[in-house]
């Protein structure tokens, strides 16, 4: 995201500045995150771009450089930032990351407390979608980790809505001065147990918490701490499936094996075209889809708990 305007929205509208951070986008699996400067170059296997040249021009343009190569200039959107920020300690991709935001019901004005923040994928997140007057409060143990996460929220724009502090939250709890005042949890630690008792303070009524856990033996630990005072206990786990998308020639079958779907597309236009008296089009192609066969797995498991109410 970019640096904010005195009313804390956040928008990509405006034109490329000096000192904005962009998402140069070469291909899908293919990005860089590049601070705009102006008499600085970037520069890949297609040739030197300038950066004289981006400032001024919209996000999603496209730019060209002296060798006629090209690249688009994207706004730096939590999605994007996800893919291209520097990993400090595993992270959450979209496919959790999503699950997360919309499981703990958050909207603008919603706070949020956070343990622990790692690289800052979720934070981003977090951060827009409370926005423009939610604020998310995190915690990371590791001080030079905070540090590195602040600098980031502050090169992402988003640091009106976030405050990094550096506490131990498994062994000292979150501050008392948000007891009773958080709408959400989030909780990413080795032994998450330990900070429920005080995550149940820190809770509206009907709060909501969520643990992500790489192992099962954590989340069978963690749902019988929140036993005592939550309810609603579910757990899941993400598989995202992507699928490729290509366009082929209708007699692609031929020479790669017979009983394709090529092919068979191939005799029965073979047969209408014979009933009816037409002629054949060279050009006509299919669009096929198969399962990329790089499709991320396993990453954790996601455990929810909404915080009893007072009977």
């Amino acid at each position: 995201m970019l640096p904010t305007d005195p009313t804390k929205k956040i928008s990509f509208t405006r034109c490329i500045k000096e000192g904005d951070l962009v998402i140069v986008y070469e291909r899908h699996d293919c990005m860089k995150a590049v601070k705009v400067c102006q008499n600085s170059a970037f520069q890949n296997r297609f040739g030197a771009f300038k950066h004289s040249d981006w400032i001024g021009k919209p996000f999603g343009s496209m730019v060209f450089s002296n060798k006629g190569g090209f690249v688009y200039l994207l706004a730096p959107t939590p999605e994007l930032w996800t893919l291209v920020l520097s990993h400090r300690t595993q992270i959450l991709y979209i496919a959790d990351i999503s699950f997360v935001i919309m499981y703990l019901e958050l909207v603008p004005g919603c706070l949020v407390l956070e343990s622990g923040t790692g690289s800052g994928s979720l934070t981003t997140s977090l951060a827009r979608a409370v926005a423009p007057t939610g604020h998310v409060y995190t915690f990371d143990f590791h001080e030079q980790r905070a540090a590195s996460a602040r600098e980031d929220f502050e090169r992402t724009g988003v640091s009106s809505f976030v405050t990094v502090g550096v506490r131990d939250i498994q062994g000292q709890g979150f501050p008392d001065e948000f007891s009773g005042l958080a709408d959400s949890i989030f909780l990413d630690l080795p032994q998450p147990w330990l900070a429920i008792p005080s995550a149940k303070k820190m809770l509206k009524q009907d709060g909501i918490l969520c643990s992500f856990s790489p192992c099962i033996e954590q989340v069978q630990r963690s749902c019988e701490s929140l036993r005592l005072n939550f309810t609603d206990i579910r757990t899941f786990e993400i598989l995202l499936r992507t699928y490729e998308i290509r366009q082929w020639r209708a007699d692609c079958g031929q020479g790669t094996g017979g009983g394709s779907a090529g092919s068979i597309r191939h005799k029965r236009k073979q047969h209408l075209i014979e009933g009816s008296g037409e002629q054949e089009n060279p050009n006509n192609s299919i669009v096929m889809a198969r399962p990329n066969g790089e499709a991320r797995g396993h990453t954790g498991y996601l455990t929810f708990a909404r915080l009893k109410c007072l009977s």
